[in-house]
């Protein structure tokens, strides 16, 4: 089974996440990477979404259906920027910390936090050179990790499938939304 990646916009109430998970799990479809924020746009969320499925039609057929998405597309295979973020924390000698802080840095690794025995770094990079990046520091003492889930943007102009309707873009110069002034 390959994985696709799904960028969706959706309208940003209370519910709308469960909703849209609720819905893969019941179609048996396993999520690999969810990340959802606000947008450029006041009421609406952007949503990246790594789904493990033969097909990402079915998905993006499914997801369509609520009526809480504006829009859906698959990016697999589109030219898009793709990035993750992953924070770390190595637990080593003094002496080793020492040494794994230059390591770290050729890996585009920042370090946040240098302890005794242990150090937090982050890296933000392409999902597959953070899983690298996990892979080389996992043997050092790698004892915590947590990464933020796949977020994509496609290159080039915005397909009309993943603008906001009209009615939000119009007020996004900071006039109160609609739901936002109920």
């Amino acid at each position: 089974m390959a994985q696709h990646t799904l960028i969706a916009l959706l309208q940003d109430r209370p519910g709308v996440l469960h909703r849209t998970v609720t819905l893969l799990r019941r179609r048996g479809f396993n999520i690999a990477s969810l990340a959802v924020g606000r947008s450029e746009v006041p009421g609406i969320s952007r949503m990246t979404l790594v789904v493990d499925a033969s097909d990402a039609t079915q998905v993006v057929s499914q997801l369509d259906r609520l009526v809480e998405v504006i829009g859906v597309t698959d990016v697999t295979n589109e030219a898009a920027v793709q990035r993750e973020t992953a924070l770390a924390k190595i637990v080593a000698s003094p002496s080793r910390l020492a040494q794994l802080v230059d390591i770290v840095a050729e890996h585009g690794a920042r370090v946040l936090h240098v302890g005794d025995d242990e150090m937090i770094v982050e890296i933000t990079d392409t999902p597959e050179r953070v899983e690298l990046f996990i892979a080389f520091i996992r043997p050092e003492g790698l004892a915590e990790l947590m990464r933020t889930g796949r977020l994509a943007m496609m290159r080039g102009r915005t397909p009309t499938r993943l603008e906001a309707p009209a009615h939000y873009r119009e007020q996004a110069d900071g006039a109160p939304h609609e739901e936002a002034a109920a």
